[in-house]
C-alpha cells in the first residue's frame, strides 16, 4: 500500500496527524508483516488518534472496542438477539404448530423442532460487537482496541486467541474467519503491566509528550486561526508546566483545546491575565491549578508572556466546594 515511510508521514499529514518517523517505521511494518500494533504513553497524546487517522489513510472501515473494567467476551464478541427471536416464534407459531401437530411423541417432535433451529440461530439472530465485526466485515476494517490496559486480564488472555487466528468460534454457527484479516491498533495509558504474551504478539510503539517544535507544527495544523504568536507562548507555557510537579500534566489534545479557547475568545496576546482566566483549560486539579499560579510569574517569564492584559475581564473570585 505504501512504498516507503516517508509515504506513511505524509498520508497521516493529509489527515491531519504528525507522525514521527517511529510511528511511520512502526505503522509501515505492521502493514507489511500483518502484525497488530500496540501504542503506549500518557493519555491524550494522539495514541488514539493515530488509530483513526491511519483508518483513513488506508480507507479502512474503523471499528473501536473502548475497553473497561468487567468488559468480557459476551460484550467484545458477540451477543444473540433474544427478544427478536421470540418476536419471530410468536411471528411463525401457526407455522410451528403446523409442523409439530402429527408428531406422535415428544422425542420426535423435539427432533423436528431441532431440524429447524437453523432458522433461529443464524446470523439474523446474531449481534456482532466490535471484535467479530471486525472478522466478519465485508471491507477491510481497523480494530481500534482502546485503552486495553483498563479490561482485566482475563480478557487479554482472550484476545489473544482472537488475534492469532483472526476467527471465532460460534457453537451455533461454526467457526466463522476473517474475510479481510483486520489491521489492529491496541493503545494503553500504563495503568497496569500488559503480559508479555501479548506485547510478543505486537509490534511496539512507544508516544510520549512531543518536543516543542512537534507540537507547535500541530497546533499550527489543528488550529490555523491562531495567531503565531500566541501559538508559540501557548506551546511554551505548556512544555513548561509538563516540567512542574502535577497530578497530571497537560496532554497535547488540552493544548488544542487551550488554543481553541483563545481564538474563541478573541485573544490578541497571551498575558498574564489571560492566562489566569484560561488555565483551567489547561489544568483539571485544584491542586495543579494552585500550584501553577503560586509559580506564575515564572511561568509567564519563561512563557515570554507579558503582565497585566486587556484581552478578558479580571478574573472573579473562586468558589465552589474543594
Amino acid at each position: 500500500m505504501f512504498s516507503d515511510t516517508r509515504a506513511v508521514i505524509t498520508a497521516l499529514e493529509q489527515q491531519q496527524y504528525i507522525a514521527s518517523d517511529e510511528i511511520a517505521t512502526v505503522l509501515f511494518l505492521a502493514e507489511k508483516l500483518g502484525k497488530p500494533v500496540l501504542s503506549e504513553g500518557p493519555a491524550g497524546v494522539g495514541k488514539t488518534e493515530l488509530g483513526k487517522a491511519w483508518a483513513k489513510a488506508t480507507n479502512r472501515r474503523l471499528i473501536r472496542l473502548q475497553c473497561y473494567e468487567g468488559l468480557d467476551e459476551k460484550k467484545a464478541l458477540y451477543e444473540w438477539e433474544y427478544a427478536k427471536q421470540m418476536l419471530y416464534t410468536q411471528l411463525l407459531r401457526d407455522k410451528l404448530q403446523d409442523l409439530l401437530r402429527d408428531a406422535a411423541t415428544l422425542a420426535e417432535a423435539a427432533d423436528r423442532l431441532a431440524a429447524e433451529e437453523n432458522v433461529f440461530f443464524s446470523e439474523r439472530f446474531l449481534l456482532p460487537r466490535p471484535l467479530l465485526d471486525a472478522i466478519i466485515s465485508p471491507e477491510p476494517a481497523l480494530l481500534l482496541i482502546d485503552e486495553i490496559d483498563r479490561a482485566d486480564a482475563e480478557f487479554e488472555a482472550f484476545l489473544l486467541e482472537v488475534l492469532s487466528e483472526f476467527q471465532v468460534s460460534i457453537p451455533e454457527l461454526g467457526t466463522l474467519t476473517a474475510r479481510h484479516q483486520p489491521m489492529v491498533i491496541l493503545t494503553s495509558n500504563n495503568t497496569r503491566e500488559l503480559s508479555e504474551a501479548l506485547k510478543r504478539r505486537c509490534l511496539y510503539l512507544s508516544i510520549n509528550y512531543p518536543d516543542h517544535e512537534e507540537e507547535l507544527n500541530i497546533v499550527r495544523m489543528r488550529v490555523p486561526q491562531l495567531n503565531a504568536r500566541i501559538a508559540q507562548q501557548v506551546v511554551d507555557v505548556v512544555q513548561n508546566l509538563r516540567q512542574m510537579d502535577l497530578k497530571k500534566h497537560p496532554s497535547v489534545a488540552e493544548t488544542l483545546d487551550w488554543a481553541k479557547a483563545l481564538v474563541m475568545l478573541n485573544a490578541d496576546s497571551l498575558d498574564e491575565q489571560t492566562l489566569e482566566n484560561t488555565l483551567t483549560v489547561l489544568l483539571k486539579h485544584e491542586s495543579d491549578i494552585q500550584r501553577a499560579r503560586r509559580e506564575g510569574s515564572n511561568l509567564m517569564r519563561r512563557g515570554g508572556i507579558s503582565g497585566q492584559g486587556r484581552n478578558l475581564p479580571p478574573t472573579r473570585p473562586r468558589s465552589g466546594r474543594y
